[in-house]
């Protein structure tokens, strides 16, 4: 009897050891959505310190040649450790041509730069980037017109970013939606923070119940199955941004997308001037609080182009 006791002890303790082993504790984080919001907060404040935290200006451009440079005399100002003129950016119909300096160290795709070229805006995938030693300049397209961004990872905008307030993870703000699909897909022209209206593809509405309270919120379609939302509730400008917060989701094959809330974060604009944000539209303003994700950035400045 002792024996057959020792032996269930034993298969118990070592069933019990695989249960832990590092594995399955990883599965299990995998599986569980705390960890999941945990893991996806860490990577979003990393990606944003780098992507959005660093943009340093944002440069309209008109019809013709403008100089940039740090001189102030160019009309496009660059950052104060770029030469005083790199050259020129001409904008002719929907090309933006770039003339460099001669002399002036510039890389393109890894390569010296030395002669002009026509540089791709980043309306579609793989956008041209010059750079001039630790300063980044990509077109950018707002609605109709095209502009200068400007990354500089150590500039002063960089340094005065102050991070990010979260509120606590809440199960009750992680909840189920049913997509209802609209007739056909189309197309939706957005305004954005500087005026400009940007096109969004959108498929239908997602229905949801959250605290005792049936909404509905518009996404936009980014890819398949890719649900983005842009939303604003009854606690924007107080406990939360003012103009909106983001949100994403997935299409499940069953026709539900989860809406986990605690992933509500706060766009851009919210924290640099530089930055170009949708406008969420108004079916998408809702009449609660949403007191989940991230909170009012401390320290806000309003869009430059407000």
């Amino acid at each position: 009897m002792r024996a057959a006791l020792f032996v269930a002890s034993l298969a118990a303790l070592i069933g019990g050891a695989c249960e832990r082993s590092p594995e399955r504790a990883r599965e299990a984080a995998n599986d569980d959505p705390v960890q999941q919001t945990i893991a996806w907060r860490a990577k979003h404040e990393a990606d944003y310190r780098r992507e959005w935290a660093t943009i340093a200006g944002l440069n309209f451009l008109h019809p013709g040649a403008q100089s940039a440079g740090s001189a102030a005399s160019n009309e496009v100002v660059l950052p104060r450790s770029t030469p005083p003129v790199i050259g020129r950016f001409v904008l002719e119909g929907e090309a933006v041509r770039f003339e460099p300096t001669a002399g002036v160290d510039l890389t393109l795709r890894g390569q010296p730069l030395t002669s002009p070229v026509v540089l791709k805006d980043d309306g579609s995938p793989g956008a041209d980037e010059l750079k001039i030693g630790n300063v980044t300049i990509a077109v950018h397209r707002s609605g109709e017109r095209k502009s200068l961004r400007v990354w500089e990872p150590d500039g002063p905008q960089a340094r005065s970013f102050t991070g990010f307030k979260w509120f606590d993870i809440q199960p009750n703000y992680r909840v189920v939606g049913r997509f209802i699909a609209d007739q056909a897909p189309r197309s939706m022209k957005v305004v954005n923070t500087f005026g400009d209206f940007d096109e969004y593809k959108t498929e239908g509405v997602i229905e949801f119940t959250l605290n005792g309270r049936t909404l509905r919120l518009r996404p936009f379609t980014t890819r398949p199955k890719r649900f983005y939302i842009v939303f604003k509730d009854a606690s924007s400008g107080v406990e939360t941004y003012d103009a909106a917060r983001f949100l994403y989701s997935d299409l499940r094959d069953d026709g539900t997308t989860v809406l986990d809330f605690n992933q509500a974060y706060n766009p851009p604009c919210s924290f640099n001037p530089f930055t170009t944000c949708p406008i969420p539209l108004p079916e998408n303003r809702l009449p609660v609080k949403v007191l989940a994700g991230e909170q009012q950035y401390q320290g806000h400045v309003a869009p430059a182009g407000s």
